[in-house]
């Protein structure tokens, strides 16, 4: 299987940190009044939103700007989220193409959103696809 290509930074004159916490905060905003993301957000997080918004500007900072200031772990951090549906990740996505595509000239808007669909995609995978166990009989079988 071909790698695909390393992504670059971003380089344009309005993306720096205080654009992409702009972007990350609209976007969180319109996630907690959604009726169905809020309520998992609110489970987790509480009222103490400003260290999530700050972690998530890190980590939308290493993906767009590749400044190395996030050193989390998302995979694990998804994986405990119980209530997280496989459908959930398409509400997650629109709200961010909306979001994206509001704050963001066209091409810009582009690759957040190209970016933010294959970590939805990353995690959708760690999230809802296992392989059966090695040894594992099969009830076909």
């Amino acid at each position: 299987m071909q790698r695909p290509p390393e992504e670059r930074a971003v380089v344009h004159p309005e993306v720096d940190r205080t654009f992409i916490g702009r972007l990350v905060r609209e976007f969180y905003g319109r996630v907690r009044r959604n009726d169905r993301l809020g309520p998992i957000f609110a489970a987790h997080i509480g009222e103490t939103w400003e260290p999530h918004l700050e972690k998530m500007t890190d980590f939308w900072c290493s993906v767009i700007l590749k400044d190395g200031s996030y050193s989390g772990r998302p995979v694990p951090a998804h994986l405990k989220l119980n209530q997280v549906r496989e459908e959930d990740f398409g509400i997650w996505l629109d709200t961010f193409r909306q979001t994206a595509g509001e704050l963001c000239e066209p091409e810009l808007a582009a690759v957040f959103i190209e970016r933010a669909e294959r970590i939805a995609r990353s995690l959708q995978l760690a999230m809802f696809f296992r392989l059966p166990a090695a040894g594992a009989v099969s009830k076909e079988g």
